[in-house]
């Protein structure tokens, strides 16, 4: 029983973090970093700038500097704080300075986007902040608590640095600026619904936290008017979290069926006497279309084409066929070679890929070659005995273990004999010029 309450009483200790909790700190530190004055204007307009930049040249390391020294967090932790303390002034100017926040931010990206001269083709680090999910909502939860418990703690550490790179919260207004600049609702909405969720979730972790912890709150004057605060708050968060899950639920749909429809394509490139030569994989509306050359495809071919797609997770209705027959007169012949090599990439890649190594093997057989003229001029000014230097590279197999090890030979003829002290000297600077310690070097008169 000791045991077992030494094994408890060590887990309550290692658990316990009231001990380490400072409320009252906590408060008066998050209330500063509510209002947007003095320097924290100056690091938005610094973050903003740096995170627009970071965006627009697809730098992840650059975007990460943006999110450490953005004071977005301070009002949307102050919105936790004010509901979990009943601070209705408190909330007041949390949501003011939010939106002067966020409108300054949407403001200065949209005119850095307007005004910048590079504009990319496939904008990776923009496109990865349209595409709310219930994931998101997971890192801003559980980003708010640890931020809220950082903020909270007698002894400060780096916690929050992180809280605010994973929540991620300067990135979205950015990327919902461009979307403002290019006039795309693509950009703009999607950016906008990550933000949304990201200082939702982070105010609803803090919320909780402050319960937790228990933050001295200020009574209310009206039970009524809290029970309904209370009640539209949490309409809204349910919202938003559906919203994520069929965000999320249609994010893995999607993916699952472009791998599907990649699969089916590789493993059925080829159908009878006719060669799917193109294609278009649409995940977003379950779409794959097939274009084939060859052989018209009688119908019992394109049914069993079809119930080959389905064990591939693709729909009768969700695969479509075109044939560019060759008994067609509607594509001239020209157009039939050409599209038929359109989608031959990979392998033309893996015949580069054969002819580097090749050349590369003949390269080196070149300067062998060289090297092995040379060496025989120079061992023929040095010495005179030596009438014929023959080189060759191969490779040894050793007998026991059957491995086959690289390994150059030497073969030298004498005109006439040559003394041992001139042989060993011969052989060592052989093995010297050659810069092959293991070379097999042999001397025959």
């Amino acid at each position: 029983m000791k045991f077992f309450d030494y094994i408890r009483e060590s887990v309550t200790s290692l658990a316990n973090i009231r001990d380490h909790i400072d409320t009252e700190s906590a408060e008066r530190n998050i209330r500063q970093n509510v209002y947007l004055k003095g320097p924290n204007i100056l690091i938005l307009a610094f973050s903003i700038v740096i995170a627009s930049v970071g965006l627009n040249v697809n730098s992840t390391a650059v975007v990460i500097g943006a999110m450490l020294i953005s004071p977005l967090m301070g009002p949307i932790i102050g919105l936790g704080l004010s509901g979990g303390i009943n601070d209705a002034s408190l909330l007041r100017d949390s949501v003011w300075n939010l939106l002067i926040m966020v409108l300054i931010s949407l403001a200065a990206s949209a005119l850095y986007f307007l005004i910048t001269p590079l504009d990319l083709a496939n904008p990776t680090e923009l496109e990865a902040r349209t595409s709310p999910s219930i994931f998101d909502v997971l890192i801003a939860l559980f980003g708010g608590a640890a931020g809220i418990l950082e903020l909270s703690r007698k002894d400060k550490g780096t916690v929050i640095s992180g809280v605010a790179i994973a929540t991620a919260l300067m990135p979205p207004l950015c990327t919902a600026g461009y979307g403002i600049a290019h006039l795309s609702g693509k950009f703009f909405f999607g950016a906008m619904g990550l933000f949304t969720i990201n200082a939702v979730f982070i105010a609803l972790a803090s919320y909780v936290g402050v319960k937790i912890f228990k933050f001295k709150e200020i009574p209310f004057a009206d039970a009524k008017k809290a029970a309904r605060a209370r009640g539209i708050g949490a309409f809204f968060v349910v919202l938003i979290i559906a919203g994520s899950i069929w965000s999320a639920v249609r994010i893995v749909q999607k993916n699952n069926f472009e791998i599907g429809a990649y699969e089916f394509i590789t493993a059925n490139r080829t159908l009878d006497k006719a060669y799917i030569y193109d294609y278009e994989v649409d995940g977003r509306h379950r779409r794959l279309e097939i274009k084939v050359t060859g052989k018209k495809l009688s119908d019992e071919a394109l049914s069993k084409l079809s119930l080959k797609a389905e064990n591939y997770g693709i729909k009768p209705g969700e695969l479509v066929v075109t044939e560019n027959s060759m008994d067609s007169d509607e594509v001239s012949s020209s157009d039939r070679m050409l599209t038929l090599f359109e989608r031959t990439e990979d392998e033309i890649a893996v015949r580069d890929a054969r002819i580097a190594v090749l050349q590369e093997k003949v390269d080196s057989m070149e300067v062998f070659n060289s090297l092995s003229g040379r060496i025989a001029r120079e061992v023929a000014l040095q010495y005179p005995a030596v009438s014929e230097v023959f080189l060759a590279r191969g490779s040894a197999v050793s007998a026991d273990s059957l491995k086959a090890v690289p390994r150059t030979s030497v073969i030298v003829r004498l005109s006439k004999p040559m003394p041992e002290k001139e042989r060993a000297k011969l052989s060592e600077w052989l093995s010297v010029r050659l810069d092959e310690p293991g070379a097999e070097i042999i001397i025959r008169q």
